[in-house]
């Protein structure tokens, strides 16, 4: 799995015009499955996002997570962040999960935040997405499964 995360004051998601989900302070979190993850990759990024600290303490350290915050969490699924662009200029996106599969551990992802009792909103799997965001900071973060478990 990948995810890009940004911290964000406040971000929503419109699919047709139409709002379908939308968070005040918290993490924009656009996530990507690979054709090899499972509920372990899902599991595993689930608890690093939610406990990350990327939130300012009365310091301004960045020392607080998501839950000490009690930040909520948009998330969008980007199977573009699978794209390799090394040749040609089309990207390829053949390091993507099949929908079917992708879709499934999205889900499963959004159940898993949700576990933790931080209230998620989440695009439309497959439909092209409008999101607006007022970044924070801006903290932007890239997270990869790939060799971490």
């Amino acid at each position: 799995m990948r995810a890009v995360i940004q911290r964000v004051k406040k971000s929503s998601v419109s699919v047709d015009g139409q709002s379908v989900g939308e968070i005040g302070a918290g993490i924009l979190a656009l996530i990507a499955v690979g054709p090899g993850d499972s509920d372990r990759e899902v599991l595993y990024m689930a608890e690093k996002i939610v406990h990350l600290r990327i939130f300012a303490d009365e310091t301004g350290k960045m020392n607080r997570s998501l839950l000490d915050t009690g930040g909520e969490m948009l998330i969008i699924s980007q199977f573009t962040l699978y794209g390799d662009c090394r040749r040609g200029r089309r990207p390829s996106f053949t390091g993507a999960a099949a929908p079917g599969l992708a879709k499934d551990l999205i889900l499963k992802f959004i159940r898993a935040v949700e576990g933790y009792g931080v209230p998620a909103a989440a695009g439309e799997f497959g439909a092209m997405m409008e999101v607006e965001l007022i970044n924070d900071g801006p903290v932007t973060l890239i997270l990869d499964t790939g060799g971490a478990l």
